[in-house]
């Protein structure tokens, strides 16, 4: 069973998500919020596996939000349901730790695919924000090509390479012919290397770095 919490100052949309969510045996939306610093209240009682959380709010925007819940609890995916109006802070919420970008006009199968994706380490990006956020990204490799040089292996850099092109540890052990124990331990390994955070820093490393 995976928990779900719904923060979004909208209380129709909230209502909404949740019976699309719910539409699956296996997510069940233990907990809502209208702002950010209600949902991290409401993070320290549930300790929700996903949270699909909107930027624009009263009180605490969800970027911020953001920031804190990595913070304080690292293993929790957040998914970002966004407008076009919003993409603008598309990069700046994944080098939070956000999992990925939604927009709001997603239909239900695609909310609830995104659920199971970040729950396997997956990054979901709506094809839509991707090509507003991607030039961005590659506008920061000029910033990357001035850091200092990591030594990564050949394998290190194939599976950092997939990490970029979101695909899951499942996926990427297939791809190499590896378990994805394995696959796991290579990733805590290219963290510590190169000083990212969690998963999806890593597939902004990728790109910006341009891992080939």
């Amino acid at each position: 069973m995976f928990h779900v919490m719904l923060v979004e100052d909208q209380e129709i949309v909230r209502q909404g998500l949740r019976m699309i969510l719910e539409q699956d045996n296996e997510i069940r939306v233990s907990c809502e919020a209208s702002n950010g610093l209600e949902a991290i209240e409401k993070m320290a009682a549930h300790r929700v596996d996903v949270i699909f959380m909107d930027i624009r709010m009263p009180d605490m925007n969800g970027i911020e939000a953001t920031r804190k819940i990595k913070d304080q609890w690292p293993e929790t995916a957040i998914l970002i349901l966004t407008t076009f109006n919003d993409d603008e802070y598309a990069l700046e919420a994944l080098n939070e730790g956000a999992s990925g970008f939604l927009l709001k006009t997603s239909d239900g199968k695609k909310l609830i695919e995104a659920v199971y994706s970040v729950m396997k380490g997956g990054v979901v990006l709506h094809d839509e924000v991707t090509a507003k956020v991607m030039p961005r990204l590659l506008k920061q490799s000029k910033k990357a090509a001035a850091a200092p040089h990591v030594d990564l292996t050949e394998r290190e850099r194939a599976i950092i390479k997939r990490i970029g092109q979101g695909k899951t540890n499942k996926e990427i052990a297939a791809e190499l012919y590896l378990s994805i124990g394995t696959v796991k331990n290579h990733i805590s390994v290219i963290l510590q290397k190169t000083g990212q955070r969690d998963r999806t820093q890593l597939a902004i490393y990728a790109v910006t770095h341009d891992i080939s």
